[in-house]
């Protein structure tokens, strides 16, 4: 009687913290579909940016090409957390001077075709490290409650793995000339 006890509670025990392993990889899961959808977002606005701004810097063409191989590359780096936040780090770079660029053009800097791309990529980026934020946070959970004893008892029996964090690195941006010295 007490041994069918001791298993009845252990059983539950198991139960529980497999049901609390299957909450938190359902976090991270859901976390990673959210940066998926703001990367997605913000790779379609790059192609739109770079034709705005090629109309009126044709000159920069090795930065044309470095945007769009840098995007491709993030698009094909797949779900694997480490490799695409590398691969959205080295997208970010070109991305800064591509903004960079944009500050030497006035008539482009006033077109509002141009203001509007700049705001939706900037709506974008914010959107892109709220999901980040939340992503890591159900990583952390997922993760300690997978290190933490008992449920590693159960995690590892059942697959319950680590899952690896999302880190991107974001460009310098370029800080404009302004020379409020010559006065004419």
């Amino acid at each position: 009687m007490i041994v069918g006890a001791i298993v009845v509670v252990l059983l539950l025990v198991v139960i529980v913290i497999y049901n609390q392993l299957v909450g938190k990889r359902q976090m991270v899961s859901n976390g990673w579909a959210d940066i998926d959808v703001q990367l997605k977002r913000r790779a379609n606005l790059i192609p739109q940016l770079v034709a705005t701004v090629k109309g009126y810097a044709a000159h920069e063409r090795q930065l044309f090409e470095e945007v769009v191989e840098k995007r491709n590359l993030a698009a094909s780096a797949g779900d694997d957390a480490a490799a695409r936040g590398a691969a959205e780090s080295e997208l970010s770079r070109p991305i800064g001077r591509l903004m960079a660029v944009a500050e030497d053009y006035p008539d482009l800097k006033a077109s509002a075709n141009y203001k509007d791309l700049q705001d939706e990529l900037s709506d974008t980026e914010n959107k892109i490290e709220m999901a980040r934020r939340f992503y890591n946070g159900a990583v952390r959970e997922l993760n300690t409650l997978v290190e933490s004893f008992p449920a590693q008892l159960v995690a590892g029996p059942f697959g319950f793995s680590q899952a690896a964090y999302f880190e991107i690195v974001t460009a310098e941006r370029a800080v404009p000339d302004v020379d409020f010295g010559a006065a004419s």
